[in-house]
C-alpha cells in the first residue's frame, strides 16, 4: 500500500469523528524521505486540499554564519519560525479563511520574498515539511505523519534534488533533524508512520 493511500485510509477513519472544521494534516520527516512525493500523490487523491509549505517559514531572522554556532537542538528549535506559520498560515486555514504569507527568500536583505503566497481554505490542509507537527503546532493537526527513510536514502535523496554534494548543510541540518525526529517528535509520537 503507498503512504497516500495508507494516509487516505486513516483519513476516511478521522472524518467520522470530526467536527466540519478543516482538518489539518503534517507531513513531517528528515530532508529527503519522499515528503512531498508523498504530499503529490496524496493530492491526487484530494484535489481540493490546501498545501502550506514549511519551508517559505525558514527563520529569516538567523544569519547563515549564526546556524554554524548552534547546536543541533538551537538549530532544530529555531530553523522554521512556526509562530509566523501558525498565524499566518494555519490559524485562518483552520477557521476556514484564505491565508498569506511571504515566503522565505535567501536572496533578499529581509530574508522574505516580495512575493505573496496564497492558501484557499479548504476541507483539508496539507502541511508539508520537516518541523511541520512541532510540538508548538501539533494542537492544531487532525493527524501527524511521519515520512520516514534511512539516513542514507534521505541523504542520497537530498543531494540528487539539490544537483549535487550538499555536505555543507549536512553539516548544518542533519544533526538538527537527527536531534528534533529522536527528542523531539520520535516515531512512536506521531499519528501514523508511512515509509517514503
Amino acid at each position: 500500500m503507498s503512504a497516500a493511500a495508507e494516509i487516505m485510509g486513516r483519513l476516511q477513519r478521522l472524518e467520522r469523528h470530526c467536527s466540519p472544521t478543516p482538518a489539518l494534516i503534517a507531513i513531517d520527516g528528515g530532508s529527503g524521505a519522499g515528503k512531498t512525493t508523498t504530499v503529490e500523490e496524496l493530492r491526487r487523491y484530494l484535489t481540493e486540499a490546501s498545501c502550506v509549505h514549511c519551508d517559505d517559514f525558514f527563520d529569516a531572522g538567523v544569519e547563515i554564519s549564526e546556524w554554524h554556532s548552534m547546536s543541533p537542538a538551537e538549530r532544530a528549535s529555531r530553523c522554521i519560525d512556526w509562530r509566523r506559520l501558525r498565524s499566518e498560515a494555519l490559524r485562518p486555514l483552520s477557521r476556514g479563511r484564505r491565508a498569506s504569507w511571504h515566503p522565505f527568500d535567501v536572496s533578499t536583505a529581509s530574508g522574505l520574498s516580495a512575493d505573496v503566497v496564497t492558501a484557499e481554505p479548504s476541507g483539508i490542509v496539507v502541511v508539508d515539511g520537516i518541523y511541520s507537527s512541532r510540538p508548538e503546532l501539533v494542537d492544531m493537526m487532525a493527524l501527524t505523519v511521519l515520512v520516514d527513510a534511512s539516513a542514507a536514502t534521505r541523504r542520497r535523496r537530498h543531494d540528487i534534488r539539490e544537483g549535487g554534494d550538499e555536505s555543507m548543510w549536512h553539516q548544518i541540518w542533519d544533526a538538527a533533524e537527527d536531534h528534533y525526529l529522536a527528542h523531539i517528535r520520535p516515531p512512536g509520537t506521531f499519528d501514523l508512520v508511512v515509509q517514503g
